[in-house]
């Protein structure tokens, strides 16, 4: 069964969709989360209270994609090119595991800066 949670960050609110792995589990347990962004080019990412292992980590993720990247127990939401994407390709700062996808418009997130508070929540 799909695992839907609602992302709320500044003005935007948007619908996304966990997978089934591991860490992606582990996330939902945790829900809901508040936490403060920090942006890196087109990402964003946050602290959250989840401790889990590199598993299958990609070192290039799509547009749209939500990644978990164990260094810093971060959530990053991946919009558009990093400062160490090389063309348009969308390079985390090391391996991220997915954990999910966003179901909207991935471009919302450059609305949101650095420092803003954002929740994520089961969706009802």
């Amino acid at each position: 069964m799909a695992k839907r949670i609602r992302i709320k960050a500044g003005r935007i609110e948007m619908p996304a969709e966990l997978n089934e792995s591991k860490t992606a589990s582990l996330i939902w347990d945790a829900l809901p989360i508040k936490a403060r962004v920090n942006t890196w080019g087109d990402e964003i990412y946050f602290s959250i209270p989840v401790k889990a292992e590199l598993d299958d980590p990609r070192e290039v993720v799509e547009k749209g994609d939500l990644g978990y990247w164990p260094p810093e127990s971060a959530f990053c939401i991946f919009f558009g090119p990093t400062p160490i994407s090389k063309g348009e390709e969308i390079r985390p700062a090391s391996g991220v595991n997915l954990v999910g996808r966003l179901l909207g418009d991935p471009q919302e997130f450059k609305k949101v800066s650095s420092g803003e508070r954002i929740i994520l929540e089961k969706e009802e």
